[in-house]
């Protein structure tokens, strides 16, 4: 049942990504300074393997707080919550605004990605402790 508590928890993450950033692609995009073809879209496209690599990389995400939870005692709705929301917002967010920093990016975009960040590890949470 942990295996498949952590596919869920990393495909409700995935599916949080692809919501949030189809909402903001364009700030996004601007932030990130992809450049663009005629039609809006990102020049080259975009790989398949960037969507396997990502969720591929959510299930290590998952995995781990399934491993902390289980080791902390997290097993309520609020408690999952909470600390997913704590992982996202102390441990992964300021990871992504040190590498703006560094990189000069905008702090847009650290605020658009800090915030996916810290919204899915709240709903991984809710869904690791809920399987």
């Amino acid at each position: 049942m942990d295996f498949l508590s952590v596919l869920i928890a990393a495909a409700v993450g995935f599916g949080l990504g692809a919501v949030w950033y189809m909402v903001l692609a364009e700030p996004w995009m601007a932030a990130a300074g992809i450049k663009r073809g005629a039609d809006g879209k990102p020049e080259g496209g975009q790989s398949p393997a960037i969507f396997a690599i990502t969720f591929v990389m959510l299930l290590l995400v998952a995995g781990m707080m399934r491993h902390t939870f289980a080791l902390s005692g997290v097993d309520t709705l609020g408690k999952g919550f909470l600390s997913g929301l704590g992982i996202g917002l102390f441990f992964i967010s300021p990871w992504i605004v040190i590498n703006n920093l560094y990189g000069d990016r905008p702090f847009k975009l650290s605020l658009i990605d800090g915030g996916y960040a810290t919204s899915a590890c709240a709903l991984m949470g809710l869904v690791l402790v809920l399987l």
